[in-house]
């Protein structure tokens, strides 16, 4: 049986300011096994890391488990990941799941049909064939797994697990446990990260949409958070993403507020809000004026909610 060891080394504060620019390893530009990787600078993106945020990361770190993330489309979920990564000075490895996606592609893919042109075109010209490892390439888990193995740990992203056919978190269970994969095409071929360092484990965030029910064996490995909508912080975010006046910050939010308590079939979330905060200070609107829904589209992604919306609002 597979032995967590405890993590101890990272800790995220709600309390401690991001750094105004960060060196970090560029994911995008190298080979995973290079020992002195390049690095780019990267600065902060506006997000409201709150203590209970913070709590469940640095649970996940501790017991160096995926932490399972839920809540209302908007709320901040997927870029969570991003925050952590720049709080941490760490890269960001990101799978976005979709309905074709299957669990080994997040591990490796094997490219059998360059490898079988490559076979034709040697028996014609004699050219020798690569190794069988040219043909692998890594998925988002199979590199933080790699990078592991070299000795540098980043953050993973799994996001919108839900949107993938049921046995894909079932596929995956015992490469999430233990963090070690084979490669089948390539004999003898194994990455893992050392199990006696837990301070390189991934710290892999997952988020759900709640499409489909994910299964209880890959609930039981997993640290649960459940994302509230920030009502309390509205004007603080606001702040964060440039929002100037305060009176457009408070008519907005009180809108959004009302908005959300009429039972619309798809209420405005976080990023709506912030969509059409943006609209309107671009358009400088009428603080007054915004009971009108002016640049609705932006808020309202309904017909009939936008037409409930209207009426309500309007009414004495």
């Amino acid at each position: 049986m597979y032995v967590h060891t405890v993590d101890t080394s990272m800790r995220l504060r709600a309390d401690r300011p991001a750094p105004e620019v960060q060196d970090i390893e560029d994911v995008e530009v190298h080979p995973i096994a290079e020992q002195d990787p390049p690095v780019r600078q990267m600065r902060p993106e506006p997000y409201l890391l709150t203590p209970q945020l913070c709590e469940a990361v640095n649970v996940a770190i501790t017991l160096g488990r995926p932490l399972l993330l839920q809540g209302d489309p908007g709320v901040g979920k997927t870029r969570l990941a991003h925050a952590v990564a720049y709080r941490l000075g760490l890269p960001l490895e990101q799978a976005h799941i979709k309905s074709t996606s299957r669990g080994r592609d997040l591990l490796y893919i094997f490219d059998a049909v360059r490898r079988l042109s490559d076979a034709q075109l040697g028996g014609v010209g004699g050219a020798p064939l690569p190794d069988q490892a040219a043909y692998v390439r890594f998925g988002a888990l199979g590199r933080a797994i790699v990078r592991a193995s070299y000795g540098r740990r980043c953050v993973l992203l799994i996001d919108e697990i839900d949107k993938a056919d049921l046995d894909f978190p079932n596929d995956l269970l015992r490469e999430l446990d233990e963090l070690r994969f084979d490669i089948d095409e390539v004999p003898g071929a194994r990455h893992l990260v050392p199990p006696d360092r837990a301070d390189l484990r991934p710290i892999i965030i997952v988020t759900n949409n709640e499409e489909k029910q994910l299964p209880g064996a890959f609930l039981r490995r997993c640290v649960f958070h459940f994302v509230e909508f920030p009502d309390d912080s509205l004007d603080a975010i606001l702040q964060m993403h440039g929002i100037r006046s305060q009176s457009l910050r408070h008519n907005a939010i009180e809108v959004v507020r009302r908005l959300r308590g009429m039972g619309l079939n798809r209420a405005p979330g976080l990023s709506e809000l912030l969509d059409w905060a943006d609209c309107l200070q671009a358009d400088d609107a009428d603080p007054a004026r915004l009971h009108t829904l002016p640049n609705g589209g932006a808020l309202i992604k309904q017909r009939d909610d936008q037409l409930k919306a209207r009426e309500r609002l309007s009414a004495p």
